[in-house]
């Protein structure tokens, strides 16, 4: 049985992609801060990206590395930095000094366009030091992820539900549910082919999703029409700030996060897609998003 060392498994996308490993035969050394449930093909290993002695302990005995674990809102650029940058590096020392030579590396679409936010900046270094490594290295780069418990998107369900949108200004965007994602990594850990690779994966819709394409399907699956609203970006940033200031740590839209949403194009690049022999995404959108909404009423979010 071969092990692989996860970061992020606590998280969104790293608790989906946990199960799927373990499901898939691999033992699992998990890095957490807080105590956890024992878990049948799991190891969990207390510590935190930026202590390195932790993660030593993390790599021992792994054939290779997960890195799903980074920050997606930050008060600053030192908290981009610490977790996205200097986590990073950090992750990639451990695994050399452990003898690990395969590094699947989970980045993001923002990574694309550094010049436009702290986060996707603080993503493209990441990036680079991955790519600058001696490791066997493989990036992904996901794009809006959606699904079952997943907090980032889900004041676009609540919002929905009183049959409006706010959405950025007009442009495009492309997602995938969590599972698809999640069985994509596990698929690159051990597959052929795909090393000092970078791929973009979606749901399979050509093009990407207009944002009020995308809203609208969101109304779709919680019952409701939806009067689509698209603010400028100077409204869209100040919502932000707005944002900031009401909910503090927990906000959503944060400035930072306005000036990359206000791109017009935030659809993966169709030549940089895994190969339909390597992986293809199972599901549909449309039922997907139905599923996120049944779980989100099931736990009484909605």
């Amino acid at each position: 049985m071969k092990t692989v060392a996860l970061t992020g498994a606590t998280g969104f996308v790293g608790r989906i992609t946990l199960d799927r490993l373990v499901a898939a035969g691999w033992h699992v050394r998990a890095l957490t801060r807080r105590d956890q449930h024992k878990q049948a093909g799991v190891s969990w290993v207390h510590g935190r990206l930026d202590d390195a002695a932790s993660l030593n302990e993390l790599c021992k005995g792994a054939d290779a590395v997960l890195h799903i674990a980074g920050v997606v809102n930050a008060p600053d650029a030192a908290g981009f930095e610490s977790g996205n940058v200097t986590g990073t590096a950090n992750m990639i020392a451990a695994a050399q000094s452990a003898g690990i030579h395969r590094f699947v590396a989970v980045s993001s679409l923002a990574a694309r366009e550094p010049a436009l936010s702290v986060y996707g900046a603080s993503k493209a270094k990441a990036e680079n030091l991955v790519k600058a490594s001696t490791l066997d290295w493989t990036v992904i780069r996901p794009p809006g992820v959606y699904g079952p418990g997943d907090t980032e998107m889900f004041d676009m369900f609540r919002i929905a539900t009183k049959g409006w949108a706010l959405l950025p200004p007009r442009g495009r965007v492309s997602v995938i549910h969590v599972d698809d994602l999640a069985r994509l990594l596990v698929t690159l850990l051990s597959a052929e082919n795909v090393s000092k690779c970078l791929f973009e994966a979606d749901d399979g819709t050509a093009g990407g999703w207009s944002h009020e394409a995308f809203a609208k399907a969101i109304g779709a699956a919680v019952g409701r029409d939806i009067r689509a609203v698209h603010a400028p970006a100077f409204l869209l940033k100040f919502a932000g700030w707005a944002d900031r200031v009401i909910r503090g740590p927990k906000a959503k839209l944060t400035p930072d996060r306005a000036s990359y949403l206000a791109h017009p194009d935030w659809t993966i690049d169709p030549k940089a897609a895994p190969a339909i022999a390597l992986w293809q995404p199972e599901i549909a959108t449309e039922l997907g998003l139905k599923d996120t909404v049944d779980w989100y009423r099931k736990h009484g979010w909605m």
